[in-house]
């Protein structure tokens, strides 16, 4: 078996695991999302650092997505100014307070926050601020990771805390150390990264499971269409005019 084989076959192998694992957490997460859309509220979402950020992107006006996400896209989070920024910006305490501060989130509202590690200062002081600002928060995570790594690793808040032990809902991603599945011979580092598609897949269960939840309560789910198809822009206009005054990004 080549290597690209086997490493969709341990991609899928995790998948499956978060699938089967985190069922009654997702499921629990979707229930507050619901509650939210019921409301008539927005879902506000966060990837704090480098290759986190897609995950919030994933979540945000997305074919088949939640059309009331407001979606935190704080371009120092990025990699758009450089990879060693963003890794100087995710380190900088106090520096997801201010952005959060001046986004303006509702006391009462709901975050995800999306974070591999869990452990740097932009994520930490995101689920500080939730915690402190009654935001119930949802985390994306592994736990494993923040389990694993030294309280004086260089990457982590000054508080040395987890975002595991913070957030509200903790959705287990189970990415291992390192963030890579697949030992190649002859490379002395492991290749695969998986934490992006691992967001991704509960990004996705976390929406399916919330538009379940709606059309149980009787509720029609507020779900985009994608422009590129025939029709997107007329379905999509409804949703526009609905919640795109009141998201910043739209």
């Amino acid at each position: 078996m080549n290597g690209y084989q086997q490493f969709a076959d341990q991609v899928q192998m995790l998948v499956g695991k978060v699938a089967a694992e985190e069922d009654a957490k997702i499921r629990r997460a979707a229930i507050a999302m619901a509650d939210e859309v019921a409301r008539d509220k927005l879902i506000h979402v966060i990837g704090t650092g480098g290759h986190s950020f897609i995950g919030a992107e994933e979540a945000f006006m997305r074919a088949g997505g939640l059309a009331c996400i407001d979606a935190i896209l704080d371009f120092g989070f990025s990699l758009q100014h450089g990879a060693r920024l963003s890794s100087a910006v995710e380190r900088t305490p106090g520096y997801a307070t201010g952005v959060l501060g001046a986004w303006g989130v509702p006391t009462g509202s709901l975050m995800l926050i999306v974070n591999a590690y869990g452990i740097n200062a932009a994520t930490i002081d995101t689920a500080c601020y939730c915690r402190d600002h009654g935001i119930t928060s949802i985390a994306l995570t592994s736990v494993e990771l923040q389990r694993a790594l030294p309280p004086d690793h260089a990457a982590r808040h000054p508080s040395r805390l987890n975002l595991c032990d913070l957030a509200n809902i903790v959705i287990d991603t189970k990415v291992p150390m390192g963030d890579v599945l697949l030992a190649l011979p002859g490379v002395p580092q492991k290749v695969g990264a998986v934490s992006t598609i691992v967001n991704a897949l509960v990004v996705q269960l976390l929406v399916i499971e919330t538009a379940t939840e709606l059309t149980r309560r009787g509720i029609v789910p507020p779900i985009w269409k994608s422009g590129n198809s025939p029709g997107g822009d007329e379905a999509n206009r409804e949703l526009l005019e609905k919640y795109g005054p009141r998201v910043r990004m739209s």
